[in-house]
């Protein structure tokens, strides 16, 4: 084993804190921002309930995936390449949805970030595309350095901005006690209202807002496999003697002793501890613009959409509580999009990279960085070109895309972490380390019970959403 320490006690598991902030920086953005406030305004905090459920969920898959990380040393994808069945065939599957995928998000994500920066510093008549252009420039900086200390500082000190910002303009619009309650624990889906119908007619059923929100609270497919790349980049368990776009060495884990699997055991509880501070930062800030828009935009019947979201946002808080209140906010939204364009930008090439290297070995002869940064260059483009012809609506960009990654292919991924903590890890693991490392009854009552939950949302009510969204 690497000389690496595992931490020991509360303040050791504090110290060693990291992965949740890159993951939680990367997931709060336009999910939040756009389609909670708008949520917010269009339902209530009726609805309170989906963004912890579905933010619980997705945290048992993220924590899972992670800690078959820690044991193993390889990430998502390579669990993915041992599902049984057809070679690769899920790892296939997972290429073509999220190339599908990470084209439609990074592009809503540049779209919103300059919509909103637009707002707090006009640029003149082009606003939105040079703001789209600086957003992407500066997430490709970032990215293509490829190094984890930068990105946790820098991802860490967006979450604190969008904390303050949004927690700010929620205290001083929170619901009554009973209506959080009932919100939080009623699972209601109320009717959509009249006027918000009248403000948008494509608003038909209280399903178009919530699944969109679903899809990206707590991040969607990729923000789980990317937060086993921040564990890897951490160096936690195993992954100290492993990188990105490498497959576990199963000869080393054959050979694990008892006593370095204790070592292991240690690194999976301070995992634990970390997507658990991942978990309270997204409910938190979730929960938060979606109680900011039920608060502000609701009682004024007003449905945020179209290229003006971030003017209205922004005028509406400022008339509220003042300056302060809207320039607050709004740096909030801008900071949640940026960090989140860092993060996709960080992991969406490692993610189709893994995938290629699995699907065509001969890939991987190439060195990492240049696997990372021949996808990173195609998402430059692709940005550049939907900032340019697509922005004109970032709502329904953002709907989209948020179906697309958040939900579509998420009940097949909790299975196949399922597979590869409890089946997988096993085959790989010496007995003696098995005995020490293997999973609990939980973590199986958690992946099955994302797989219902995100399975009935795909099968009853993601069709006919998307059906209304593109109609639109």
């Amino acid at each position: 084993m690497a000389t690496k320490k595992p931490p020991v006690g509360v303040l050791g598991f504090l110290l060693v804190l990291g992965p949740s902030l890159v993951w939680a920086g990367e997931y709060i953005g336009s999910g939040e921002v756009i389609l909670a406030t708008r949520t917010g305004a269009v339902l209530g905090p009726a609805v309170l309930w989906a963004v912890v459920l579905v933010i619980l969920l997705k945290y048992w898959i993220g924590l899972c995936g992670a800690q078959y990380t820690v044991a193993t040393g390889e990430g998502m994808v390579d669990c993915f390449s041992r599902v049984p069945g057809p070679r690769n065939w899920f790892v296939w599957v997972v290429f073509i949805g999220q190339a599908a995928s990470g084209i439609c998000a990074v592009g809503a994500l540049a779209v919103a970030a300059a919509t909103f920066l637009g707002s707090l510093v006009p640029l003149g008549e082009h606003t939105r595309i040079i703001w789209g252009a600086v957003v992407t420039a500066f997430s490709l900086w970032v990215a293509w350095t490829g190094r984890f200390d930068m990105l946790k500082h820098i991802m860490g000190l967006l979450v604190a901005v969008i904390v303050v910002g949004v927690l700010y303009v929620t205290l001083h619009s929170l619901p009554t006690l009973r209506e959080f309650v009932t919100g939080l624990v009623g699972f209601q889906v109320p009717d959509v209202p009249e006027w918000a119908r009248r403000a948008d007619a494509n608003l038909t059923s209280a399903w178009a807002e919530i699944l969109p929100l679903a899809g990206w609270a707590a991040g969607g497919f990729a923000s789980q496999v990317w937060y086993t790349y921040w564990v890897l980049g951490a160096g936690y368990g195993m992954a100290q003697e492993r990188s990105w776009g490498m497959k576990a060495d199963e000869a080393r884990l054959a050979g694990l002793t008892a006593d370095e699997a204790q070592g292991i055991r240690a690194w999976k509880r301070a995992v634990a501890w970390d997507a658990t501070c991942a978990l309270g930062i997204g409910t938190v800030v979730t929960s938060a613009f979606l109680l900011a828009g039920a608060g502000i935009l609701r009682p004024q019947e007003l449905v945020p959409s179209g290229p003006q979201v971030a003017t209205e946002l922004s005028r509406l808080f400022s008339e509220r509580w003042g300056s302060a209140g809207g320039v607050l906010f709004m740096a909030a939204g801008a900071a949640a999009m940026i960090s989140t364009q860092l993060g996709q930008l960080s992991g969406w090439p490692r993610l189709l990279a893994d995938c290629v290297r699995n699907i065509h070995p001969p890939f991987g002869r190439l060195q990492p960085k240049k696997q990372f940064r021949l996808f990173l260059s195609l998402f430059l483009v692709t940005n550049l070109v939907i900032c340019a012809v697509f922005g004109t609506n970032p709502v329904r960009l953002v709907k989209v895309g948020s179906i697309c990654d958040g939900l579509v292919l998420v009940p097949l991924q909790a299975l196949a972490v399922a597979y590869g903590l409890f089946v997988a890890q096993k085959k790989m693991l010496s007995g003696e380390a098995w005995a020490v490392l293997r999973p609990r009854w939980y973590h199986a009552a958690g992946l099955v019970l994302a797989f219902l939950v995100f399975g009935y949302f795909c099968v009853f009510q993601v069709p006919q959403v998307i059906r209304q969204i593109l109609a639109g």
